[in-house]
């Protein structure tokens, strides 16, 4: 591979000369002498074909050409600090990256509050969080796409090597928007009343295992949508009715705009997990357990 002309070390002088806006002030702050920097600034200059500094009096001031090359420079320089940073976590024992997978049940709200706490003392752990849905949730983390689910349902996949804690328990109740033909019935209703109604219904993000078929009225009209927080906004408008979780929608229920609908039969609560693979050994990961199960 050919030897780019561009340097670690002539984007430290490009960046020093910017800031301290002489040659003699940087070469102090480099611990170099300034014809040193000078020679550094020229050769990069002759190889890229280009002009990097005017002179304006005393102060070297950057062309349009230098502008752009240390606006990109600086950029690398960040990625080469933060990779020396993360390489020395791993050697510690802590992952650079903590991928998450939070299902959509859950109030993420609770978990961001963890999250930052965490953040706030590892600062140079990357964290990633994707939304998942039902058995989506377990998938990701069995496949290796995620370290940690949060707020998976029961119930837990059989297998092996999965720790996996009960974290909350989750009440689904029957909803249906305030101008509904439902909302103005009393009484307890029969399921098999339910299916000539359309049913909202969250697509579950499974894409190998077989997709659970969880909340579904059987019988009736399907509307498919991709999150929880969707599925509240499509019952609100009318579209249809459906399962939520009683805990995501009080305010909704209080406003009045969502209107719970009383069953002869009602669905037991669901209980909700954190979970990850015991083979996980990071220190971060074990930190950020500690953390939200202490939420």
């Amino acid at each position: 591979m050919k030897t780019p002309p561009i340097s670690i070390e002539a984007l430290l002088v490009l960046d020093a000369i910017e800031t301290r806006g002489t040659y003699a002030a940087a070469a102090e702050q480099l611990n170099k002498v300034p014809s040193a920097l000078s020679y550094i600034i020229q050769k990069l200059e002759e190889q890229l074909n280009v002009t990097l500094f005017q002179r304006q009096g005393r102060r070297a001031v950057l062309t349009p050409a230098g502008k752009h090359l240390l606006s990109e420079g600086r950029k690398v320089l960040t990625a080469i600090n933060t990779l020396s940073e993360q390489t020395q976590t791993i050697a510690n024992g802590w992952e650079p990256k903590i991928r998450i997978a939070c299902d959509s049940i859950i109030d993420i709200k609770t978990i961001f509050k963890g999250i930052e706490a965490f953040l706030i003392a590892h600062q140079n752990i990357e964290i990633d969080v994707r939304e998942e849905v039902m058995n989506g949730t377990w998938e990701a983390l069995i496949e290796d796409k995620v370290d940690l689910v949060i707020g998976a349902p029961s119930p837990v996949p059989n297998q092996k090597g999965i720790r996996a804690i009960k974290i909350a328990v989750s009440e689904n109740v029957l909803v249906v928007n305030k101008a509904h033909q439902l909302a103005l019935i009393e009484g307890p209703l029969k399921s098999a009343h339910l299916s000539k109604y359309r049913n909202v219904v969250v697509h579950d993000s499974a894409q190998h295992e077989i997709p659970w078929s969880v909340n579904i009225i059987q019988g009736s009209q399907h509307f498919f949508v991709s999150s929880i927080a969707i599925k509240i906004e499509a019952i609100i408008a009318g579209i249809g009715i459906g399962y939520l979780p009683k805990n995501l929608i009080q305010h909704h229920l209080q406003s009045g705009q969502l209107v719970v609908i009383k069953l002869a039969e009602e669905r037991p609560p669901q209980d909700l997990f954190m979970a990850w693979k015991i083979t996980n050994k990071g220190k971060g990961l074990n930190k950020l357990i500690t953390i939200l199960s202490a939420q």
